[in-house]
């Protein structure tokens, strides 16, 4: 038997099985190293220092960056890297706010968290920081740049794993910032606002847009009807920061909360999504028998959207007609009220930050006037159950209101990468037997591979079905296709994962993503009705609402449309 490679670290031998770097192996032996710059999904950048450890003879290495090799011996825990560590904090906190109490990442911030367990109870350097250079202009995120520490994750995020590149190093030696190019406001940069950069954020330099006020002074006038949609992908998304487990379905607990906040309705986006997956199915059938505009691009997706609006705009042809299950849900129920006196104000609760800008959008108004008056994420909502002093774990599940309470476990599924194209998969079958949906299940759909292929059978046709997460994978596949490889169905998400892992929801290691993702698909397991065609609503709002309308109040033209202005 060949003889296993092992190192020690403080005194523990242990075995190297495959991990790129030392840091790796230190947590496996249970130990929590500090680190502002080091995620495992992103390049090693090594810029923050602090995760430094101490060989043998006594030199310092990064463990992000230093790869085991057999026989090493390292400390994580002296005196010296104490000292080492503690001198960094303190010149970053002589170089940064600290105004703790009134930032909006007070008890998530890693540099606050990190003094605390470094014990910093004072600054030996005076405070250097710059007057708060604040940049407001996205409808999506927040950008203060004197609260950055130059640790790196926001470019690494946004140039790496989402392929955007609006923002990168600008300067050099101390006047190094992270900008835009020539500095111009984020808003009329390429950002699509997915928001990961504030995602990865550990200081809150880049933060998602603060609307709770707006949605407190609708609920305060009396005179305003105030309705609230839930997406799927929040139930499993909050659960944690609010004493729960992880995976948890949270819903029943999140509508009772909603409902003590004053929120008049509370519907599922769901119900939305039911909709979404009848129409993408019949539009891809019809495309597929015209074999024109193949492949067809999913479209519930806003950031998606606008990433192919900025870079492959001849590809909006292939982009769905259909508006995303927010917008269709939200197009229905502002229209059900439009002869009513009273003023009706909708709002949207997603893990997506991107949902604001799509909000904002002009396609989606009436007359000037927005179907989705407010979107709140997740991390949001949290604030609002905080601030209204509601005790969350004690909260009795309530369900939410009909006639938009009626949804599939097809819907439901829409917030983990694959689902879309699940759904879709299960209305396209003709055998609805219980076999046949778990054959769907093992299609190659499910999983948290940035990119999955499958083939399936469809009116004697073979039908090639990619699903990708990550605008970085996405514009791979892209050039692919540019390159000869065929596709007739794509679903893309911005987020890697998924909206289970939004930048709206809080920020979720892989263990956690996984988790979310099993709590979709158990929430789906429970859900008596499991194809989109089967919800008992659905006919009803053809045969009603949407007689006539579909296009109108479904569908959406991005060619045509003028955006966000």
């Amino acid at each position: 038997m060949d003889k296993k490679d092992s190192m020690t670290i403080d005194g523990i031998p242990v075995g190297i099985d495959g991990e790129k770097n030392l840091l790796e192996l230190i947590r496996k032996v249970g130990i929590k190293m500090p680190t502002f710059c080091y995620h495992s999904e992103l390049s090693v950048y090594g810029a923050c220092r602090m995760c430094m450890v101490e060989n043998e003879w006594g030199g310092i290495d990064a463990a992000c960056s230093t790869i085991p090799k057999d026989g090493m011996n390292i400390k994580t825990n002296t005196d010296r890297l104490r000292r080492y560590r503690k001198n960094i904090l303190e010149l970053l906190l002589a170089n940064h706010c600290r105004d703790c109490t009134t930032c909006s990442n007070n008890g998530k911030c890693k540099l606050q968290d990190l003094a605390l367990r470094f014990n910093i109870t004072g600054v030996r350097f005076p405070n250097t920081a710059a007057q708060p250079l604040i940049d407001d202009s996205s409808v999506c995120i927040t950008r203060d740049a004197h609260k950055c520490i130059l640790c790196g994750d926001c470019v690494r995020m946004c140039n790496e794993i989402q392929n955007v590149g609006a923002i990168d190093f600008a300067h050099r030696g101390s006047k190094m910032t992270i900008s835009t190019a020539f500095e111009i406001p984020i808003a009329q940069s390429p950002c699509v606002g997915c928001g990961q950069c504030a995602a990865v954020c550990p200081t809150g330099a880049i933060v998602v847009k603060n609307d709770t006020q707006k949605v407190w002074e609708a609920l305060e006038n009396s005179d305003t009807k105030v309705t609230v949609q839930i997406a799927p992908a929040v139930r499993v998304g909050l659960g944690k920061k609010m004493g729960m487990n992880e995976e948890e379905n949270a819903m029943g607990k999140i509508v009772a909360a909603l409902r003590r906040i004053g929120f008049d309705e509370i519907y599922d986006t769901s119900t939305g999504a039911d909709l979404t997956v009848l129409e993408e199915a019949g539009e891809l059938t019809q495309r597929l028998g015209k074999e024109k505009s193949i492949p067809l691009f999913t479209s519930c997706c806003p950031a998606w959207v606008q990433y192919c609006e900025k870079n492959y705009p001849e590809l909006l042809p292939n982009v769905s007609t259909c508006r995303s299950p927010m917008e269709m849900l939200a197009s229905i129920v502002k229209d059900q009220s439009s002869t009513s006196a009273r003023c009706h104000v909708h709002v949207a609760v997603m893990p997506c930050t991107a949902k604001k800008y799509e909000a904002a959008r002009e396609e989606f108004k009436i007359e000037g006037k927005p179907n989705v008056d407010y979107v709140i994420t997740t991390q949001e909502l949290i604030l609002m159950i905080k601030e209204a002093g509601i005790v969350f774990n004690e909260l009795e599940p309530e369900a939410v209101d009909m006639p938009y309470g009626t949804m599939t476990g097809a819907g439901m599924i829409f917030g983990v990468s694959g689902g879309v194209t699940e759904a879709v998969l299960r209305r396209l079958s003709s055998d609805k037997s219980k076999t046949a949906l778990m054959s769907i299940a093992f299609q190659g759909v499910r999983g948290r591979n940035g990119v999955k292929e499958t083939t399936i059978m469809y009116a004697e046709k073979e039908v090639k079905i990619a699903v990708v997460s990550g605008l970085k994978n996405a514009s791979d596949l892209i050039e692919k296709m540019k390159a000869g490889d065929h596709y007739d169905f794509v679903e893309v998400m911005a987020c890697p994962g998924g909206c289970i892992c939004g930048a709206g929801q809080p920020f979720a290691q892989e263990k956690a993503r996984d988790s979310r993702g099993k709590g979709l698909y158990a929430a789906d397991k429970l859900c008596t009705i499991k194809f989109a065609e089967e919800n008992p609503l659905i006919m009803p709002l053809y045969q009603g609402i949407l007689k006539g309308r579909v296009h109108e109040l479904l569908h959406v033209d991005y060619l045509q449309g003028k955006g966000h202005e």
